[in-house]
């Protein structure tokens, strides 16, 4: 059995062992996001659980959007995991049963989590998108959510921040999609709005053939100035954090700005090759962030 059905079929066996649940959530990201036991050891103590207990909810519900483990399945799948949120008060699985304790203790909304499911479901089921608007909403729900989630989880209750904070993870979701427009591809997603296409004179035959021309490059080039810009819009909020928070949102920012950078580095060919940030360049970014902190 995979490790991304291990992680679903894990039944809850003890309703009463929450500190059981929170080592469930906290192995599973150790396993499967490398910089997650580094991350954690950088929180105040109080916090890592919840940070883990939020990141195993979203973790598996991706994994339900986009593993090959759930071809087939993934609606069905994502429909369960909504039912088990919106039933938080009878856990049926380890995640739930923390989450239910982390919503409890700290006063959590459930509707960020549910914003996150919904834009998982999206993409079952819509893999174009007519207008910036539309990719827009999608970024509200699927990354959206997950900042202001934070935040909450580290106290913070203030709307201004919350509003930096969406244009950040907006940003960071935009320049995912810019970076993996080739892997989307083969899944058959597309989140370049057909309005830019026409636009720039170019056709969803061309990025099917692989034609990186003048206008593919004029079309990544907007995509990517456009990005920038919700970065610049967040700049300020690491400032209004407190240690280790505001590193953390820093490093993230740097990172973001420089999959940006990588793109035009490599002329805004985001067909051909994949552009990556390598641990050798997070370093200099690493630096930056803790300075500036």
């Amino acid at each position: 059995m995979s490790d991304t059905l291990r992680d679903y079929e894990t039944p809850l066996r003890d309703p009463a062992d929450v500190a059981g649940a929170y080592a469930f959530c906290q192995a599973l990201a150790n396993r499967h996001y490398e910089n997650f036991p580094v991350a954690s050891r950088l929180l105040p103590r109080r916090l890592r659980r919840h940070v883990a207990a939020l990141y195993a909810f979203a973790r598996i519900a991706d994994d339900f959007a986009d593993e090959a483990d759930y071809e087939g399945v993934r609606r069905e799948r994502l429909l369960d995991w909504r039912a088990q949120l919106q039933a938080l008060e009878r856990p049926r699985h380890p995640v739930f049963l923390a989450l239910k304790n982390t919503v409890c203790e700290l006063e959590l909304p459930l509707q960020p989590f549910d914003d996150l499911l919904s834009a998982f479901l999206q993409d079952t089921e819509k893999a174009r998108y007519a207008t910036f608007e539309e990719v827009r909403d999608y970024c509200r729900r699927s990354a959206d959510p997950v900042g202001r989630l934070v935040l909450l989880i580290h106290g913070y209750r203030d709307e201004e921040l919350f509003e930096l904070s969406d244009v950040i993870c907006t940003g960071l979701q935009l320049a995912n999609f810019w970076q993996d427009v080739s892997l989307d591809l083969r899944k058959d997603r597309i989140y370049i709005p057909q309005e830019d296409f026409q636009r720039f004179g170019y056709a969803e035959a061309d990025l099917r053939m692989g034609v990186v021309n003048d206008k593919f490059v004029g079309l990544m080039k907007f995509q990517v100035g456009r990005t920038r810009m919700f970065f610049e819009r967040g700049r300020p909020l690491a400032n209004r954090l407190a240690f280790p928070l505001s590193w953390e949102i820093r490093l993230t920012w740097l990172g973001g700005r420089e999959v940006l950078r990588k793109i035009k580095r490599q002329g805004y060919d985001t067909v051909s090759r994949r552009p990556r940030l390598s641990r050798l360049d997070w370093v200099p970014l690493l630096v930056r962030s803790l300075l500036k902190s």
